[in-house]
């Protein structure tokens, strides 16, 4: 029990939502108030000069949108929180998917104007298959949007959720006054284009205390006096246990832009949101109290400062206790590695760090070592489970423009799917390069990532396949039969696997009747 106190002491979570709901905006709100950045940056704006903290990319500067997750420790009222900034964009997804297995607890940001969007569903499933506890944030009340008893019935419907409202608005768009804050009983007020600080706030024990008339006015007044005694007669005060077992969801109303109902859900989060959890091994369930190190590698990203050729693995603690230069062992390699440099992060700039306790992320430099789900431990074998690896839809040849360059071009290409982002097949021996990508906005990150990090300039040829499917057989002859005789539809995944391209529903399921001897797999999850 020698590393409870720090466990306690910490909390991981992402927030995700629909493209252009407010993530960012919100991340760099909550960086301001544990104190770890001094001005909040916009995401795209001509006028201001800083940026947002969370989007170091040159293209998402650009573009104004997050393509990538980063990570952000700060400390906030004695309590070590670390952030993750997941990209809403479908195209994306894949990356969000997987930081979902690396957090105890999702904040889930809802545009108040556009309701539940296609995105929002799709993450909210990831979720549930989890279990992980949600709290769910409307943003942009400041704006004209839908009324809030139906925004809340619609979350309820589409998402499956029950939902508990913590704080309360008072009106919404042009006439927005403020929320009332259910748990503490107080007000606060919203003037446009301020910083929310202690001052707005109004202490009343009483919400029948005239007080409310002369602020508000007497029509808001009555209003919100029906609107909380129906909520609170509805649903009381907060089950926690209800929450941490995900089937209640608390709900805070605000505006991130404007700094507003942002403080109110931090301090609800740090009093209520689940420290560091248990995980399923493939052989047992890991202890986070254990003395013993265990933890996963969830995300790669290459050339995080351009200056240096670098790749950080991402790697999350589950047990234990992390020390720099300790060395620990690698399940997958079955050998033993040191790290001399790990780092804490703040989005791009990182610092080194002694050690790291259970919940906490921690970047290791890797040269190659690592991939998406591996293991370190203490010499114990076993692999966390449960991270996603999903087959490709959009499949395009690699079309390398300057012949001089080839070497680059083969050195980016398998860094850059390295990080998870696509897959790499190959034909013919590894003369033909197919790249295979969940969403199109991925092929032009890489044509622009492999044109600026390696120097090297690709046009991409779409081509007429459907799926990738990864083949596996007790028989290797027949294997080997099938690929000599589908020649132009088979290749293999970078690990050597052989996969199978087929061109359409139709031929998929005509081979699958034809082989019975050979089995189809649709996603390679890592570590069955």
């Amino acid at each position: 029990m020698k590393y409870h106190e720090e466990i306690m002491h910490r909390r991981t979570f992402a927030i995700i939502s629909h493209p252009d709901a407010g993530k960012t905006t919100l991340t760099e709100k909550f960086l301001l108030f544990g104190g770890a950045i001094q001005v909040a940056g916009a995401v795209k704006s001509n006028k201001i000069k800083k940026s947002a903290t969370s989007d170091f990319m040159e293209i998402e500067r650009q573009r104004g949108i997050s393509v990538a997750t980063s990570v952000m420790s700060f400390e906030y009222q004695n309590i070590l929180i670390n952030l993750l900034d997941t990209p809403g964009h479908k195209d994306f997804a894949e990356d969000t998917f997987r930081t979902l297995t690396a957090v105890d607890s999702v904040i889930l940001v809802v545009d108040s104007v556009n309701g539940v969007e296609e995105q929002t569903r799709r993450l909210m499933e990831v979720c549930r298959m989890r279990d992980t506890p949600v709290i769910v944030f409307i943003n942009k009340m400041d704006r004209d949007g839908k009324n809030r008893f139906d925004l809340l019935e619609e979350i309820e419907k589409e998402l499956n959720i029950s939902l508990h409202p913590m704080t309360w608005p008072i009106n919404s768009g042009k006439d927005f006054k403020g929320v009332y804050n259910l748990y503490d009983k107080n007000i606060r007020l919203f003037t446009a284009n301020t910083k929310a600080d202690e001052e707005d706030t109004l202490a009343i024990s009483d919400i029948h205390d005239p007080v409310l008339d002369t602020r508000l006015g007497a029509t808001d007044a009555a209003l919100l006096r029906e609107d909380v005694e129906l909520v609170d007669g509805v649903n009381g005060a907060l089950n926690v246990a209800d929450y941490l077992a995900a089937k209640v969801s608390p709900v805070f109303f605000g505006s991130a832009i404007n700094n507003f109902g942002v403080k109110e859900m931090l301090d609800t989060f740090i009093r209520i949101a689940p420290p560091p959890q248990s995980r399923e091994t493939s052989t047992r369930q890991v202890n986070v109290e254990e003395e013993k190190l265990s933890g996963f590698i969830f995300k790669i990203h290459a050339n995080l400062d351009p200056k240096h050729r670098d790749r950080i693995a991402f790697f999350r603690v589950c047990s234990g206790k992390f020390e720099r230069n300790k060395y620990f062992h690698h399940v997958r390699l079955d050998k033993d590695v040191r790290f001399s440099n790990p780092y804490s992060f703040m989005a791009r700039d990182k610092s080194i760090i002694q050690d790291a306790y259970a919940g906490d992320v921690v970047g290791l430099f890797d040269t190659g070592n690592f991939k998406i789900g591996d293991t370190l431990t203490e010499g114990e074998n076993f692999f966390f489970t449960g991270i996603p690896s999903f087959s490709p839809e959009i499949f395009k040849e690699v079309i390398n423009k300057d012949p001089m360059k080839t070497k680059q071009l083969e050195k980016g290409l398998l860094q850059l799917t390295d990080e998870g982002v696509a897959q790499l097949f190959t034909q013919f021996g590894g003369t033909k390069k197919i790249v295979g990508c969940v969403g199109e906005l991925q092929f032009e990150v890489i044509q622009y990532r492999l044109l600026h990090e390696y120097g090297a300039s690709v046009e991409f040829r779409a081509l007429p396949f459907y799926k990738a499917c990864w083949l596996t057989s007790t028989d290797s002859q027949k294997l080997e039969d099938f690929g000599k005789f589908k020649q132009t539809n088979t290749g293999e995944d970078k690990d050597g696997n052989m996969v199978y391209l087929a061109q359409s529903e139709w031929f998929l399921n005509t081979e699958i009747t034809n082989n019975p001897d050979i089995k189809f797999h649709f996603s390679s999850e890592i570590h069955q």
